[in-house]
């Protein structure tokens, strides 16, 4: 039984499930492309057991061994990649230009995990006098990791190979809207041949997802999803502070366009922060900020460069910019959304429509939402911009800290001075200047504050959640001190 024929990876062996069957297909035509049931409560047990009986000798193999097996996995992504990238191109709409990029990323995010493991949680020693001062770095334990749709393999892949480098053992559902590329991920763990139980697949929607969260045995959670998900995680979690949690979620991404020459650059900035993966990355901004002055000149240049901006299929030729959102459903959800806005008194500027009788393939739409007195402080996960002019550059960097979220913001700007303002004072975790909001490393944290994050960043730092720090004081040999404490006489 493979990853093809079975629905959940269970302590070594693939399983097929009990529970209620659900399907995912391709957003653009409704071709079936996975097929399979959901874990039972029982079935999530099972896999949190394999796991818990699992660790005690996976946390002592030798780091160079767990190491080993991460780069025999990279290899194995690395030469399958271009079969990765269709299998994201088809569950989740992508162009296969941008799926591909994903698929180098998961190969790629072993080696950053490497180094940042050996550079942030490695053993060290200090002399002072006849002992040692030791930190080690300990493995938690059994981690959940629940995974999204919009990045199905590279973001659960960042939190899955920090915490297998570090001895943790791992059980991973997939986002319900992602099941095969959640799959495929853990069949090519199984190629590598981790011991039993190491690495287990539930797959479902919400009540799996909640069996994991509370099952008592877990030492803790790696979440990436919607903000509402992760409160409703955090508040699971209450009163169990054993237990690490590290969230990450969406925002209300602000751009500010303040005070620069070359206005085709900065339309075209604002596009790729704005509209890449059909608006469905978690930093995409969702409130372009420009005082009145530069307001129409820069509008004028957005939409008329948006106009050539190619949305389509993943299998169009040639290939699009833009692809479908993740389903119908959520396609329908954005159009209600933009025609709520409108009704509250927004100004359309690009309508944001269907295309080519399918609901989840949007047009980029853009509409100014400065005369609606009560904007809602939301994220709408799709192609969709919300304007916001103001009368200076202060103001802009008020109204860019005007929500409750903090991912990321971004400052497209010829003048210094103005970044060295905003990035003092913007509340984001991830913050950029003259690039797009977009555009992040995997050689830094990633991560946000407010209804963003909890403080635990992933990217580079994604190795300090999957460890705890043990300090020793160590002698070899056990001495008198020179000098006894006051009060006892051992003359």
């Amino acid at each position: 039984m493979s990853s093809n024929t079975a629905n959940h990876y269970i302590n070594g062996q693939w399983q097929s499930g009990s529970g209620e069957n659900f399907d995912s297909t391709e957003p653009g035509n409704g071709q079936l492309v996975w097929s399979g049931s959901a874990a039972t409560e029982q079935e999530v047990s099972d896999a949190v057991s394999a796991a818990r009986d699992a660790f005690p000798s996976w946390q002592l193999v030798p780091a160079d061994r767990r190491i080993e097996l991460a780069r025999n996995y990279q290899d194995i992504v690395h030469s399958r990649q271009s079969e990765l990238a269709l299998l994201i191109s088809r569950e989740v709409g992508k162009p296969l230009w941008e799926a591909k990029t994903e698929a180098a990323a998961v190969a790629g995010k072993v080696q950053l995990a490497i180094d940042a493991f050996e550079e942030r949680r490695s053993y060290s020693e200090t002399e002072l006098n006849d002992f040692k001062a030791v930190t080690r770095y300990k493995p938690l334990g059994v981690l959940g990791v629940l995974g999204p749709f919009n990045f199905p393999a590279h973001l659960p892949n960042g939190h899955i190979i920090p915490a297998l480098v570090a001895g943790n053992t791992i059980v991973f559902k997939p986002s319900e809207q992602t099941p095969a590329v959640g799959a495929w991920l853990v069949d090519r763990w199984h190629d590598v041949g981790l011991p039993d139980g190491v690495i287990n697949l539930v797959q479902g929607a919400r009540d799996t997802g909640v069996a994991l969260v509370n099952h008592p045995q877990i030492d803790g959670l790696l979440f990436t999803g919607s903000s509402q998900g992760g409160v409703a995680i955090h508040k699971a979690f209450a009163g169990q502070p054993q237990k690490i949690l590290a969230l990450e979620m969406g925002g209300n991404n602000p751009l500010i366009v303040h005070d620069v020459n070359d206005l085709k650059a900065a339309a075209y900035l604002t596009i790729l922060s704005s509209f890449i993966t059909a608006g469905q990355r978690c930093t995409c901004a969702r409130r372009l900020i420009v005082t009145d002055q530069l307001a129409d000149p820069l509008l004028n240049e957005l939409v008329e460069m948006l106009s050539s901006v190619k949305f389509g299929f993943y299998s169009d030729e040639p290939e699009p910019f833009m692809g479908t959102v993740i389903s119908a459903q959520a396609g329908q959800a954005l159009l209600n959304g933009q025609s709520e806005l409108l009704s509250q008194g927004a100004r359309s500027i690009v309508e944001m429509k269907r295309q080519r009788d399918c609901d989840a393939l949007l047009s980029p739409g853009i509409v100014d939402v400065t005369e609606v007195s009560d904007r809602p402080d939301e994220e709408m996960f799709g192609p969709f911009l919300n304007v916001i002019r103001v009368s200076d550059f202060q103001a802009a960097v008020a109204e860019a800290n005007n929500t409750r979220y903090g991912l990321s913001a971004g400052l497209i700007s010829d003048r210094r001075e103005s970044y060295e303002f905003f990035i003092q004072r913007i509340r984001a975790g991830v913050v950029n200047w003259n690039r797009q909001t977009t555009g992040a490393s995997g050689k830094l944290p990633f991560g946000g504050c407010g209804l963003s994050g909890n403080y635990r960043p992933s990217g580079y730092f994604a190795a300090d959640y999957c460890s705890f720090p043990v300090a020793s004081l160590e002698s070899d040999a056990v001495t008198m001190p020179e000098s006894t404490l006051t009060g006892i006489d051992l003359s």
